[in-house]
């Protein structure tokens, strides 16, 4: 509906900027990024909008999630004319229909050549249902999903005694070989809070800076014995997060004194002492924005900062 647009036009000519909110299950996919020849998140929403649109379509993320990684609330955005996002209405609000349209050709079962099938067969039953789409919405003038985001956040699952190992949550569960101290694992947390040089701790790229504010990094058991990492920054870097919980694990095992984790972020040295954790419990939670009036000054900031 033209009510919807943008008071301002975007500058690259009028282009209406979209936004889906996303969830998805990690585990059929070999992470977000586009790679040639596997099965990805963002290369299996590309496709799909490219069936609706009939063009190429390239989508902007909040944040890049590994293979193996979840998202409950996970933010990306496209441009469309505003004749592309009039004509998916047909007989309905333009965004309650691409919702509907797009959540229609994620779950379609795709025709595989016969060749092909023994290959490809346990890749198309495994997307569908994969990526849910919460919601489309015509986003406000200066919306970045990647540069506009105040804050990212995610959560860990750890199940560290035997009892607590519930076989029907074990693909978003660590089932860790030894028990470990949610009061050290918290103190070494707390070391390396605020803005920091995350080196040790990232696989940057090249130029790109590791340098994040994190604002919330904290283990919590919950009454089933669970226990739950939180984690929250303005951005992380490449294997952050696991790198973060996999020191964090060392500490809580007492095989490293709490101290330990800052004192790896301060050498500013990446080698074979840090740990990742595996994938398959971390799920990015939420990613949060300002107020409208603040999207735009927030992307330009956050781009100076890392570009």
């Amino acid at each position: 509906m033209t009510s919807e647009r943008p008071a301002v036009p975007y500058p690259d000519g009028g282009l209406l900027r979209i936004r889906l909110d996303l969830s998805y299950d990690g585990a059929p996919f070999a992470g977000w990024a586009v790679q040639p020849g596997l099965l990805t998140v963002q290369g299996t929403l590309e496709a799909a909008l490219a069936v609706l649109f009939r063009r190429p379509v390239r989508v902007t993320v909040a944040g890049r999630t590994d293979a193996g990684v979840h998202a409950r609330g996970q933010v990306v955005h496209f441009d469309a004319t505003e004749s592309e996002w009039l004509a998916i209405a047909r007989d309905k609000e333009p965004a309650v229909a691409l919702q509907r349209r797009l959540r229609g050709v994620l779950n379609r079962e795709l025709t595989v050549p016969l060749k092909e099938q023994h290959v490809a067969r346990r890749a198309v039953e495994a997307r569908a249902g994969a990526i849910e789409v919460r919601g489309v919405s015509l986003a406000p003038e200066g919306f970045d999903a990647r540069f506009s985001a105040l804050w990212r956040r995610y959560s860990y699952r750890i199940a560290d005694r035997e009892e607590n190992r519930d076989p029907l949550l074990r693909s978003v569960t660590l089932w860790n070989k030894v028990p470990v101290s949610e009061e050290a694992m918290n103190e070494a947390a707390a070391g390396v809070l605020g803005v920091q040089d995350f080196l040790s701790f990232c696989k940057p790229r090249q130029g790109a800076t590791t340098v994040r504010e994190l604002q919330e990094f904290s283990f919590t058991r919950g009454p089933d014995g669970i226990l739950r990492a939180h984690l929250q920054a303005d951005a992380f870097c490449h294997n952050m997060v696991r790198s973060l919980i996999g020191g964090a694990l060392l500490v809580g095992a007492g095989e490293r004194r709490p101290q330990w984790l800052a004192e790896r972020m301060f050498a500013r040295v990446r080698d074979s002492k840090s740990k990742l954790a595996p994938p398959h419990p971390l799920v990015l939670e939420e990613v949060r924005y300002p107020e409208p009036a603040q999207l735009l000054a927030r992307a330009e900031a956050t781009r100076a900062r890392r570009e």
